[in-house]
């Protein structure tokens, strides 16, 4: 793989004019992101012709910007963080999806690691970008609001599926002092 990306194209994805971003209702800002999703897809084609289309959905909730969902098939993508962070989404979180999407494909791509050598490689050699793991965005309006939670010697925030286990009977203790997790209703 090291051999063919390095004939590559280094350079990033053309940009997104920025005043057309900010213009664009959500609909269009959908259409835009699937648009950037298939320049990323064609230049991934390059290094792997056989490289199938990922379907797009704009489904994704909570803290994660992307997510390459193998088993469904194609790209996840966070509606919320992408309107409040189209620049970024743009040259960025789509291009590392879609990294992910071509070296899942790559002969032992299932046994991979994640954000190994092989995508750090895609993202600089192919996308001309930085290998980033995580993303910087504000996620306060992306994630729900947490569920409070009282040990002997501080509070915690529980997100909805970890309170959805304490009601079920699960019971979560404070790394620091032990105590067991005790919400705080109200």
């Amino acid at each position: 793989m090291t051999t063919s990306l390095s004939l590559m194209n280094t350079q990033p994805l053309p940009p997104w004019p920025e005043a057309s971003l900010a213009a664009l209702s959500s609909q269009a800002l959908h259409q835009a992101a699937r648009e950037r999703a298939d320049l990323a897809w064609q230049r991934c084609r390059e290094v792997y012709p056989g490289l199938p289309r990922p379907g797009i959905w704009f489904d994704l909730k909570g803290a994660s910007a992307g997510q390459a969902h193998l088993g469904r098939g194609g790209l996840r993508f966070n509606p919320v963080l992408m309107s409040e962070n189209r620049r970024a989404f743009f040259d960025e979180v789509i291009p590392h999806e879609m990294a992910h999407w071509l070296v899942f494909h790559l002969e032992n791509g299932p046994r991979l690691k994640p954000h190994g050598r092989e995508w750090q490689a895609v993202m600089r050699d192919l996308f001309g970008l930085a290998p980033r793991v995580t993303h910087r965005f504000d996620i306060a309006r992306a994630q729900p609001a947490p569920y409070r939670y009282q040990c002997g010697c501080r509070q915690h925030q529980l997100t909805a599926r970890r309170h959805a286990l304490v009601v079920k009977g699960r019971r979560y203790r404070c790394r620091h002092c032990a105590q067991t997790l005790v919400y705080c209703a109200g």
